[in-house]
């Protein structure tokens, strides 16, 4: 069994979280460093600057780069073009209430068993050294996003994907290259024809027909060209200048996209990063992460988590950024082996697209979590047109796997198509705007997107015999998968969940924004929803009448519970019998059918309940088992432990991200304990921060509301906070102090019950000690 991460991080330093208590978020002093060789390339050192991503691997005197480039996607539709027009979400129900299920599971499955549409890998570099340099480990500089191959004869290869300019940059130190070899897609196929495509993935590179690759040399470059489908070309250039015994090579990948003579400009690229040289552009690289480190930072005493962290958040800024395509399952991680990605590369919006954006709000990072809002906001029309020939009714929805133009990809269509996924995407708009505290974007963005979602699901709903609204389908991801059994009794808790978040949403977003008229209908809408199913012991079912049948790796049926706050542990008996009944039922079924995801999903969702002890093992179980060593969640138990049935390894990004934001919820909360009314968040300083984590801090962590929190925690006890307000209103603070009283920097702090209160002018800092 291969070393997992938590034994190859480096110690992280802790001598000045607690001797400053206005000290600035620090940059992260751990690097990940791997042992050669490095085999596989979803083991390898993760690089990318929002738009293209590589992986540094290799053994002995060969050194690779794996390309990747967000935007590359075959939209080839598989089968009947437009397919979703003509087999509808109403002839889906009327077969379905006919007893037909099967033939509409071929209608919307059947899309999805082709090889397109999928994301696309862009190839590889591969560097021949002389036969006496052995390459003995690799590295990643997480402060500078620099990767590094180091050699026994402590000669090294540094590479960095630019922030700040087009192109990949590799500086060859203390060595001579004996060969550069640019391999196409193809080329890596054929490398690796025994390898097999994995049972998720949609096949191999061969199977996509294209022709082969159009390969060019000068005296200083390589390049190819490669026609896709539908118009798409794309370009892989790598040009080298000598210096001295030193070697610069810049790469870059263009395509269509950015110009019809997509040749001429990745040379003109590459010219232009070797004019400029190493030093100068990796200078501004390191200017540009050293601002996006500073926007905040945690420490927590334990190297394994605090490493997964740091990765996570590494992952969200050199994956996603504002003006690039956001992060489908694999980011800009696209499988290297010859194989398709799996499950396509797409965007999975029955949890993995949710979850992969839910980790950066609390963290700060909006520019890039806004590579998602703005991804979702860009296709409205796509999710519009989709509304009106799927569903048949006016609104928005967009569809629950599609593709980067949005289209839908099918698949078992209980998830693929319901139209719920959509209201789990508003909930980012939403959120968003309560961490940003930004009216801006509420009125131009958030509103307008979420409304619309809103008169979709208003258009499907329709009230029973007693009033209730119900959908005419339901499902629970993935209970049941695609078997029959999956169309549960309308509606189902998550469907229920999901709509009430929207809902309650929409009347708290209605409000900010004066439409007072339009509040009332969406709370009306809400409250016509019904309540929740449970048993008599509180217990929630999966829909009306069917339990949680065993161990399941989609936490759906509890959703209300995290990542919404709808069931609460500050809502009242019955919300705590809910909870207390629902958390032990799962329990009981045992983690066997659970991804590695689930366990991340579980941390964050103990965390909100303030089972701090459950909250962390769970995360402990998901660092040790379900991340391979350089950090990518992996859905498999990679220990063979027993925590899961599931052993295989498709690499996917949304556990990385939970298990970011399972730290966020230990360490701070903000949630309204009333969803859905307007201004009632209250701060939750280390609501669920397990006792082996006694020493604690948080640097400019966000709250909803637009707030900036620190705190700092000794032996088990907060001796040190401030909060300061991005808008003026009121702050409330949950009294969690354990008996001490604080000592405030402000008069006029009132208390109520056990919650401070006490009113900040825009700016105005709020500071408190123990």
């Amino acid at each position: 069994m291969r070393q997992i991460v938590l034994l190859l991080i480096t110690t992280i330093s802790f001598h000045s979280i607690f001797s400053q208590r206005n000290s600035s978020p620090e940059l992260p002093v751990n690097k990940l460093v791997l042992q050669a060789p490095i085999n596989n390339w979803d083991e390898a050192i993760p690089l990318g600057n929002g738009l293209m991503g590589g992986l540094l691997w290799g053994e002995n005197n060969i050194i690779r780069l794996s390309l990747d480039r967000g935007d590359l996607w075959d939209e080839r539709i598989n089968g009947e073009p437009n397919w979703w027009k003509k087999n509808t979400y109403k002839k889906g129900v009327e077969f379905i209430n006919q007893n037909k299920p099967e033939l509409v599971n071929d209608w919307w499955n059947i899309p999805y068993d082709g090889v397109t549409p999928t994301k696309l890998p862009a190839g590889r570099v591969e560097i021949q050294l002389p036969a006496t340099e052995i390459v003995k480990n690799f590295e990643l500089n997480l402060a500078s996003a620099e990767g590094i191959a180091n050699f026994q004869s402590n000669s090294n290869i540094k590479v960095i994907y630019s922030a700040t300019e087009p192109v990949i940059l590799l500086s060859i130190n203390g060595m001579s290259v004996n060969a550069l070899h640019l391999l196409s897609t193809m080329d890596v196929f054929r490398k690796n024809s025994k390898v097999q495509a994995g049972p998720s993935s949609g096949g191999t590179m061969e199977k996509l027909g294209y022709p082969e690759a159009v390969k060019g040399s000068s005296k200083t470059a390589q390049w190819y060209t490669q026609e896709a489908a539908n118009g798409l070309k794309y370009c892989v250039y790598a040009q080298s200048k000598q210096l001295k015994n030193n070697t610069l090579l810049a790469i870059t990948i263009t395509s269509t996209n950015d110009s019809p003579d997509f040749l001429s400009l990745a040379k003109t690229r590459c010219e232009n990063a070797l004019n400029k040289d190493y030093a100068l552009i990796l200078n501004k690289h390191k200017q540009w992460w050293k601002q996006f480190w500073t926007k905040s930072s945690v420490s927590i005493p334990d190297e394994a988590v605090q490493m997964q962290y740091n990765l996570a958040q590494y992952f969200y800024g050199s994956a996603s950024r504002i003006d690039s395509p956001p992060m489908p399952l694999q980011g800009v991680w696209t499988a290297d082996n010859g194989s398709l990605p799996p499950w396509k590369g797409d965007y999975h919006n029955d949890l993995n697209s949710q979850m992969i954006y839910m980790g950066y709000q609390e963290s700060g990072r909006f520019s890039e979590g806004s590579s998602y809002i703005n991804y979702l906001w860009n296709r409205r029309q796509v999710f519009k047109d989709f509304a009106r020939d799927f569903y048949q009714i006016d609104g928005l929805a967009c569809p629950g796997v599609m593709s980067y133009s949005g289209q839908p990809l099918g698949g078992w269509g209980q998830y693929s198509l319901s139209p719920t996924m959509s209201a789990w995407s508003a909930h980012l708009f939403y959120l968003h705007w309560l961490y940003t505290a930004d009216d801006n974007f509420l009125n131009e963005k958030a509103y307008p997107w979420c409304s619309g979602v809103g008169e979709c699901m208003l258009g499907l709903l329709k009230p029973d015999k007693k009033g209730i609204l119900k959908l005419p389908l339901s499902s629970s991801p993935e209970i049941f998968d695609d078997s029959p059994k999956a169309w549960l009794q309308p509606n189902s808790n998550y469907d229920l969940m999901c709509l009430k978040m929207l809902f309650l949403s929409l009347n708290e977003m209605a409000i900010a924004s004066k439409k007072f008229t339009e509040a009332e209908k969406w709370s009306k809408a809400a409250a016509a929803l019904g309540d929740f199913h449970t048993k008599p012991d509180g217990t929630l079912l999966i829909d009306a009448v069917t339990e949680l049948p065993e161990s399941h790796r989609h936490l759906s049926n509890i959703i209300g519970l995290y990542p919404f706050n709808l069931t609460t542990k500050e809502g009242g008996v019955t919300d705590e019998k809910i909870i207390t009944a629902s958390l032990k039922n799962w329990e009981t079924k045992g983690t066997s059918e659970w991804c590695g995801y689930t366990f991340s999903w579980m941390s964050c969702m103990q965390a909100r309940v303030g089972n701090a002890e459950e909250a962390v093992k769970n995360l402990d179980i998901f660092v040790k088992a379900f991340v391979l060593r350089n950090g990518f969640h992996v859905n498999g138990d990679q220990t063979k432990s027993g925590y899961s049935n599931f052993t295989y390894r498709p690499f996917t990004l949304e556990g990385n991200f939970l298990a970011s934001q399972a730290v966020h919820e230990m360490l701070l909360q903000s949630w309204s304990p009333t969803a859905g009314k307007i201004n009632t968040g209250i701060l939750r300083l280390f609501p669920a921060t397990p006792k082996k984590w006694a020493n604690a801090s948080f640097t400019d962590l966000r709250a909803e509301g637009g707030y900036t929190v620190s705190a700092t925690r000794k032996n088990n006890q907060t001796v040190w906070f401030s909060i300061v307000a991005n808008k003026t209103g009121t702050v409330r603070i949950q009294d969690n102090f354990q008996g001490k009283s604080p000592k405030w920097n402000l008069s006029k702090i009132k208390k109520i019950g056990n919650i401070y209160e006490v009113k900040l002018n825009k700016g105005q800092k709020l500071e408190a000690t123990f």
